[in-house]
C-alpha cells in the first residue's frame, strides 16, 4: 500500500508553471518537470521556513553539505567531503559557468549525441563550439562508439566533455566499464569531464546509477559533477543544486567563476528543500520510482498493442521515454507539430537533441495515471492521422 498519493491531479494552469503555458485543451508532456506534488516532508519544511516571516539573505549552513554527503554516500556510494562542494543555484548555471571558465574561444566540448539540448545554448552561447560523437544502436539498446568518441577528444581543441549521467534523453545509466572509460580516454587526451547527473535519482526499481567520479581515481580527479534534488524532488524553481569538484585545482576555478557569474548563493528556500529533501525525502523517492516505472511499463504495453509502426526504447532512468517512430519519418520535428495541431499532446521531437535523434519523440511520463493514459490515447489518434495523411 502507498503511503503518498501519486494519483492526485494538479492543477497548475494558474501558477505560472512553464510546462502548462499551453493553449486551453492542450495536454502538455515535453518539458522535464513533474507534475506531482513533491514529498510532504519538503513541503512543511518549507512552510516552515517561510513562517519566518523576513526573507533576507541566506548562508549556506553545515546542515546543507552533511545533506548532500549523506545522500550520495548512502544511496549512490560516493565519497564526498565538504570542501569538495560548491553551493550553486542550478545545474545549467553551474555548466555554463564552467565552460565560460575551462575553454578558450572555439575550443571544442565533447557531447554524446542526442543529448540534452540545452547543453548546445551552453556551449554555443558561451564561444565554444559541440564536437558530437554520435551514439550507436546495438539490439534496442545505446551504446558508445568508442572509436569514434577517442577520434573526438584526440583533437588538439577538444578541452572538455560535458557527459549526461545518466542520459537524458535516451534513459541509459552508464555502467562502471563504461565510465571507467570514458575516464582514461580524457584523461589520456587532456579532457577534463563536467558530469550532468541531475537525472541520477530516477531510476527503475532495480537499477542502480553510477557515479562518474566514484569509478575510479582518474576520474574523480579530473571531473566536475553537477548535482541537485531538483528533477527528484520537483522542485527546480528552487533554484538549489551543487558542483562535486575533488580536485583541488579545478574546484578553486569552478568556485571562482560561480562567484563572478553571480550564481553561487543561495535563495531564502534553496537550502530548506534540499535540505528536506535530503533527510527526509526517502521514502518519497522509492514510491516515485515504483510509480514512475509503472507508468514506462504501461506506454510501452499500449503502444506495442495499439500503435502500429513506433516503439519504445525502454529507459533505464530519468522519468522520459524515447519513441522510435523511424518506420513512419526521420522529421521528428513534422510529427510532433503534426501531433500537436491535431489532438494537442505536446511531446518533444527527438531531433532537438542533435544527431541520432532525427526519427525520435521524447515524452515526459512524471504525471499521474490519469493524464498519462490520456496522452496515449491522444499519441494513438495523432500518429494514426500521421500515416494516413502522410500516404
Amino acid at each position: 500500500m502507498r503511503k503518498y498519493n501519486f494519483d492526485k491531479v494538479i492543477d497548475r494552469s494558474s501558477s505560472w508553471a512553464i510546462k502548462w503555458d499551453v493553449k486551453e485543451g492542450e495536454l502538455p508532456m515535453w518539458v522535464a518537470d513533474m507534475d506531482f506534488e513533491t514529498a510532504p516532508e519538503v513541503k512543511e519544511a518549507l512552510i516552515e521556513r517561510l513562517n519566518v516571516g523576513a526573507y533576507g539573505y541566506s548562508y549556506v549552513p553545515d546542515e546543507w553539505y552533511d545533506a548532500y554527503i549523506s545522500w550520495w554516500g548512502r544511496r549512490h556510494h560516493l565519497n564526498i567531503s565538504k570542501d569538495e562542494l560548491v553551493f550553486t543555484t542550478g545545474v545549467i548555471p553551474t555548466i555554463s559557468s564552467t565552460v565560460r571558465k575551462l575553454t578558450t574561444p572555439n575550443e571544442k566540448i565533447v557531447i554524446l549525441t542526442p543529448i540534452y539540448n540545452t547543453f548546445y545554448n551552453c556551449i554555443v552561447n558561451n564561444g565554444a563550439r559541440p564536437f558530437e560523437s554520435k551514439l550507436i544502436m546495438k539490439d534496442g539498446r545505446w551504446e558508445i562508439d568508442f572509436k569514434d568518441l577517442e577520434e573526438k577528444l584526440a583533437d588538439p581543441q577538444s578541452s572538455l566533455m560535458i557527459l549526461c549521467n545518466p542520459h537524458n534523453p535516451v534513459g541509459r545509466i552508464w555502467t562502471k566499464e563504461e565510465l571507467i572509460k570514458i575516464g582514461e580516454l580524457c584523461y589520456k587526451h587532456g579532457v577534463t569531464v563536467l558530469s550532468d547527473e541531475i537525472h541520477c535519482d530516477i531510476v527503475d526499481p532495480d537499477k542502480e546509477y553510477v557515479p562518474f567520479a566514484s569509478v575510479s581515481d582518474i576520474c574523480r580527479d579530473i571531473s566536475i559533477t553537477a548535482l541537485a534534488p531538483s528533477k527528484t524532488f520537483n522542485m527546480a524553481g528552487m533554484a538549489t543544486s551543487a558542483a562535486f569538484v575533488p580536485n583541488k585545482f579545478l574546484r578553486h576555478k569552478v568556485w571562482r567563476q560561480v562567484n563572478t557569474d553571480e550564481c553561487g548563493e543561495p535563495s531564502f528556500l534553496a537550502v530548506t528543500a534540499a535540505v528536506a529533501a535530503f533527510t527526509k525525502g526517502e521514502d518519497w523517492l522509492n514510491e516515485l520510482n515504483k510509480y514512475v516505472y509503472d507508468n514506462k511499463c504501461y506506454c510501452e504495453e499500449f503502444i506495442t498493442n495499439n500503435i502500429p509502426g513506433i516503439k519504445v526504447l525502454h529507459s533505464e532512468a530519468t522519468y522520459l521515454i524515447w519513441v522510435d517512430c523511424r518506420d513512419i519519418t526521420d522529421d521528428s520535428y513534422d510529427l510532433a507539430y503534426f501531433i500537436r495541431e491535431k489532438t494537442g499532446l505536446y511531446i518533444l521531437p527527438g531531433k532537438l537533441y542533435g544527431p541520432g535523434g532525427e526519427g525520435f519523440l521524447r515524452i515526459n511520463l512524471a504525471c499521474p495515471r490519469s493524464i498519462v493514459e490520456d496522452g496515449m490515447e491522444r499519441l494513438k489518434k495523432g500518429i494514426e492521422l500521421y500515416i494516413s495523411e502522410k500516404k
